[in-house]
């Protein structure tokens, strides 16, 4: 069996995550599935591919309907002879689709990996129902509840947790935070990995801290907040300045492994607007540091509010802040929010049963079951 898999993603985030475990775990665990991704030639998702043992391809898109990655896509399918296109993303579906009108490529597979809605406008429909689609893999029973509204024959439907490759697990980073920024041991440093992006809704993590830094008077925590900077940054820069809080937050940017510095937070803080299944909650389980989040997309799925762990609203720091607050201030609840989470994460959320419970589905489609 031989997969391609598509990305048009241009940088680096949890779905291009989810593609290097997904390969990296067939690999280890059924080594007769050759993978293949195809991604943006020289963009960041690119430069890490080739310093792995991963089949790579690679093409220029320049536009999202650049006709160089649309032929490249049918030329890898010729020369590896594929079975199976699994598309990553909307921009490989739209290609993909295109290059289907050029030559008849094998069936697809879509991994629906947010819980945005899909549009109702009319070539979007058309998009998601496309023929060639034959199943569509959603990372979360909520993901597949909001695609539901957009699909016409809900069979092609399914949920496949998103899971943590358990194979490269490091807690190695370039500096310790507490070294490099010189954070007093009497500081919890909150935690979050996260591109500079509306849906992760940053200014809710800036607002967090200015009720626990500004308002409640609070010394003893420091946050720190890793991911690609983008043209929202200024803005969050800019704020963070406005409420003198230049030395209580820190911006890393894009920083390679970040998961590793995990270990090194007393707790993780996902402001998120809109999620799908973030890959890092369960990079957090496996670290054992607890969690406060909203409880937006698939994240109640896995985390239940008081039991493994803090769920709120989205867009409220206030609620935020008063649950760090509290789980500092109840030392008892981290250790069991970590081992209930730990033990979560083992029995479901791993990248082997991601990868096994995908496999399923590419047998389905070649009716190899």
């Amino acid at each position: 069996m031989t997969i391609l898999h598509v990305s048009a993603v241009r940088g680096w985030g949890g779905g291009e995550n989810h593609i290097e475990s997904l390969c990296h775990e067939l690999k280890e665990s059924n080594p007769e599935i050759v993978n293949i991704v195809l991604c943006v030639k020289g963009d960041l998702f690119n430069e890490r591919l080739l310093k792995t043992d991963i089949i790579t391809e690679s093409a220029p898109l320049v536009t999202n309907l650049d006709l160089r990655y649309i032929f490249k896509i049918i030329s890898v399918c010729k020369k590896y002879k594929v079975d199976i296109i699994h598309l990553h993303d909307s921009t490989a579906m739209t290609l993909s689709i295109i290059a289907d009108k050029f030559y008849n490529l094998p069936p697809f597979i879509f991994s629906k990996k947010t819980s945005f809605p899909i549009r109702k406008k009319k070539s979007t429909l058309f998009k998601y129902n496309h023929p060639k689609i034959k199943k569509i893999i959603c990372v979360s029973n909520e993901s597949k509840k909001v695609t539901e509204e957009a699909i016409v024959d809900l069979s092609k439907l399914t949920t496949v947790y998103q899971g943590t490759s358990l194979l490269n697990k490091s807690s190695e980073t370039p500096f310790t935070l507490r070294e490099k920024f010189s954070i007093s041991t009497s500081k919890k440093i909150i935690g979050t990995i996260g591109n500079h992006v509306d849906a992760k809704n940053l200014e809710v993590f800036i607002e967090t801290a200015n009720i626990i830094i500004n308002i409640k008077k609070r010394t003893d925590f420091i946050f720190v907040q890793i991911g690609i900077f983008t043209e929202r940054t200024e803005e969050l820069l800019k704020r963070v300045k406005e409420l003198n809080l230049e030395n209580d937050i820190l911006f890393l940017g894009y920083t390679p492994n970040a998961s590793n510095f995990i270990p090194q937070f007393d707790a993780f803080l996902l402001t998120s607007e809109i999620e799908g299944m973030p890959e890092v909650l369960f990079e957090s389980f496996y670290h054992k540091k607890p969690v406060v989040s909203t409880n937006v997309g698939g994240i109640p799925e896995i985390i239940e509010n008081g039991v493994n762990g803090f769920l709120t609203a989205p867009k409220d720091a206030k609620a935020l802040a008063e649950k760090l607050i509290y789980l500092f201030e109840n030392q008892d609840l981290i250790s069991k929010f970590v081992d209930i989470s730990y033990k979560k994460l083992i029995e479901k959320f791993t990248g082997s049963k991601m990868a096994q419970n995908t496999l399923k589905e590419y047998k389905k489609l070649l009716n190899l079951t």
